[in-house]
């Protein structure tokens, strides 16, 4: 079993239904979910030429995490599928060191 990384990308406020969304999805996917993660608030992108204020409110802003167990990066894009998905997600492979 192989780990991935799934960021969420795309704002939007909470609601009891997008919060009974992504319960529905946590419970879909069921031991295979190894972290359901956090939202993401603000944050600062830092870079060699000086840092830029990040928030929620930004252009497909990165919003939140979460982690999986996947026997491979097409079964995590299939689970992936089935997220409560604001704007995107990107999906990783996560590699032992």
């Amino acid at each position: 079993m192989k780990k991935f990384v799934i960021f969420t990308y795309g704002f939007t406020p909470r609601t009891d239904e997008v919060q009974r969304a992504w319960g529905e999805w946590f419970t879909s996917v069921g031991p295979r979910l190894v972290d359901p993660g956090s939202p993401f608030g603000r944050g600062v992108e830092v870079t060699r030429d000086g840092r830029t204020e990040l928030t929620v409110q930004s252009p497909s802003p990165l919003v939140g995490y979460c982690l999986l167990n996947a026997d491979s990066l097409e079964e995590a894009e299939s689970l992936a599928r089935g997220m409560p998905i604001i704007e995107s997600v990107r999906v990783y492979e996560a590699h032992s060191m």
